[in-house]
């Protein structure tokens, strides 16, 4: 028998691929990425826990897909042929699974190949799938994913907005796409792919990748459905693999930008975005060409788990930043920021998610600064760094190893690490670097830096080397800390604070409010989003009934629109039992899925005792089936309910 592989197998013993190439060409697309003359894999943190691959010995290249979207069954049936780079001594090719049903496995000829699953992990790991491949370079899995796919949410057309049609789409991010595709579902392991996706007669299929079908084809000896072809030429990280179809309406933008959504939503989403293109140019401007093609957003049904998720050429985003002013289009610019940092130059291993996000969130802020103004930026800025700090409270203070830029996830599940630490830290570093060496220079680096390391992962140890070898002159790196920074907790004293000068009237408000509880000191129609969140999350959290009532009388806080202002007054509430927002908790919470505002909500009702804990079983009870695994993931231990 062939071994089978084992969750964190000692990297050592594998065999180095021969021929690889340099990598150090951002054309050579295919070759395995090299640190310093070493595959990345070979190095400790290049080494990804949470993935059974054994990249060394046979790494995934490319994914071919031709699945059918079995609504009734709700599972993808068909099959996932992968091209595969081997070691010259290569026996076998290790690939995640979690709940697929295997129905056979061939070579590129058709011949059969021994396969075995090995047992479950019984956590988001799942379970290795190793095929033997005697002499094989291509292999074909006919398979079907389970119909509890973590990474797929089917909605009945009731969870809609048109009512009338069932949608799906799916979460790749962490590790959740080997739920249904069978790969190696590492973000260090890049695969180009394609895709035939058959669907129901009627919806239509989008991906995230260039829409070769974009209305679709008739299927032969199938007249009830539609099948639609997608091809993904560059090699990305296989979470950013992503899909939904659904009764779907597009308009134009610009020239290579435009919006999806369900049709009742398309002029509303249509008229938020609309300064997409000016987006996109401000970013080239700052960081080199776009390199996907099409920017499109896919406004998805109010149970997506995320704020957004940056799929290549189609950003995944919620209906909740649907504000009706662009008040909220800041997350816009962070998706599309990742087009550079993310989907470009991508982390390893999800230990340094940081160079992902706080990367991102560096980029978007300067985008939303070229857009809209320093004072805009200065503000979003200011509000991560309070974000930081509350995350850095919750985590144990600033001593906790959960602080630090470069994690150890070993044993837990990658989404530990979502925290915005990840997000604001990272971006507050980088905010130091180019405190010491100038805009200019950091500028000029950091455009070079993604044409560098393009289409390739990165480590922290890399990013090191490349400051070290690109940016940094005489005293710079000592001067700025970069150890202490990235691998130790805590934030060191060196720290860019970007304070917004705004804000000085806010907190002053704030004060006025607490001492006279008149709402004459409020200059609330005067306020930005921003301004207006740093009110209403500066107000102690202790206020007398006479003061809850005096704000949502006067700014109608329970029926806000804006979802980040009405999530504030939510928090605020809920800490002073204020009963008048039960009901406005109750639509919240029933009315979408965004784990943002899901989690802290439910975590803060069962932190009142009896005014608030059956509440929040109830209101679960009834929007846990609506809710993406994402969520229901984390609030399903606050909560204490689960579907069993």
């Amino acid at each position: 028998m062939f071994k089978i592989a084992k969750l964190m197998a000692p990297f050592a013993a594998m065999t180095i691929l021969a021929a690889c190439g340099s990598g150090t060409e951002p054309s050579e697309r295919g070759a395995a990425p090299m640190i310093g003359g070493t595959s990345i894999y070979a190095t400790d943190e290049g080494q990804d826990r949470h993935s059974y691959a054994q990249p060394l010995e046979a790494r995934v290249i490319h994914v071919s897909l031709d699945l059918n979207a079995d609504f009734d069954e709700q599972r993808m049936v068909g099959t996932a042929t992968l091209d595969l780079d081997v070691a010259e001594d290569g026996e076998e090719v290790v690939l995640d699974s979690k709940g697929l049903e295997i129905r056979e496995v061939v070579n590129g000829s058709g011949e059969a190949l021994r396969w075995e699953m090995g047992a479950d992990s019984g956590d988001v790991h799942g379970a290795p799938l190793t095929i033997a491949l005697d002499g094989a370079e291509q292999v074909t899995i006919t398979y079907a994913s389970a119909p509890g796919a973590s990474a797929l949410q089917w909605l009945s057309p009731e969870q809609t907005a048109g009512g009338e049609d069932p949608f799906l789409f799916s979460q790749g991010q962490a590790i959740l796409n080997r739920t249904w595709i069978p790969t190696q579902d590492s973000p260090g392991i890049r695969q180009s792919w394609d895709a035939r996706i058959t669907v129901p007669e009627g919806l239509r299929a989008v991906m995230s990748a260039e829409m070769l079908t974009p209305e679709g084809e008739p299927v032969d000896g199938e007249p009830g459905r539609r099948a639609y072809r997608f091809r993904m030429a560059d090699p990305v990280a296989p979470y950013l693999i992503a899909i939904a179809i659904g009764d779907l309406a597009f308009q134009e933008l610009g020239e290579r930008s435009g919006v999806y959504a369900e049709p009742s939503m398309l002029s509303a989403a249509a008229s938020e975005f609309e300064d997409l293109e000016e987006m996109i140019a401000a970013a080239e401007e700052l960081y080199g060409e776009y390199r996907w093609g099409r920017y499109d957003l896919l406004v998805l049904p109010p149970s997506f788990p995320f704020g957004g998720m940056e799929n290549p050429r189609l950003t995944f985003v919620t209906p909740t930043i649907l504000a009706g002013d662009k008040s909220l289009v800041s997350l816009i610019a962070h998706e599309l920021a990742h087009s550079w940092s993310g989907n470009l130059v991508t982390n390893a291993s999800w230990d340094d998610f940081w160079l992902n996000e706080g990367f991102t969130v560096y980029f978007e802020n300067r985008i939303m600064e070229a857009v809209y103004g320093t004072e805009q930026a200065a503000m979003l800025a200011d509000l991560g760094w309070a974000d930081m700090m509350a995350d850095v409270e919750d985590l144990g203070g600033l001593t906790s190893p959960d602080t630090r830029l470069h994690l150890d996830l070993e044993g837990r599940d990658p989404d530990d690490g979502m925290t915005n630490i990840a997000y604001e830290k990272g971006a507050v570093f980088l905010r130091t670097v180019e405190e010491t060496v100038g805009r200019a220079r950091f500028d000029a680096w950091l455009r070079d830096y993604f044409d560098r390391n393009a289409f390739r992962p990165q480590t922290s140890a890399g990013l090191i080397a490349d400051m070290d070898a690109n940016l940094f002159q005489g005293e710079e790196a000592a001067q700025i800390g970069l150890d202490q920074w990235i691998y130790e907790p805590g934030l060191p004293e060196n720290a860019v604070h970007v304070q917004s000068n705004r804000f000085r009237a806010v907190d002053q408000a704030i004060a006025n409010f607490t001492d006279s509880g008149e709402v004459a000191v409020i200059n609330w129609p005067e306020w930005t989003t921003q301004e207006r969140l740093r009110f209403l999350d500066g107000l102690p959290r202790e206020l007398d009934e006479e003061r809850l009532e005096a704000l949502e009388s006067t700014f109608d806080l329970n029926d806000a629109r804006n979802s980040e202002i009405r999530f504030a007054w939510l928090k605020l509430a809920i800490a002073n039992r204020y009963d008048d927002a039960r009901d406005s908790v109750e639509d919240f919470l029933l009315g979408m899925g965004r784990r943002k505002f899901v989690a802290p909500l439910f975590e803060a009702l069962m932190a009142e005792g009896d005014w608030g804990r059956p509440f929040a079983r109830r209101i679960y009870g009834e929007a846990r089936p609506r809710y993406h695994s994402v969520t229901t993931n984390t609030v399903d231990e606050t909560v204490g309910m689960s579907d069993g």
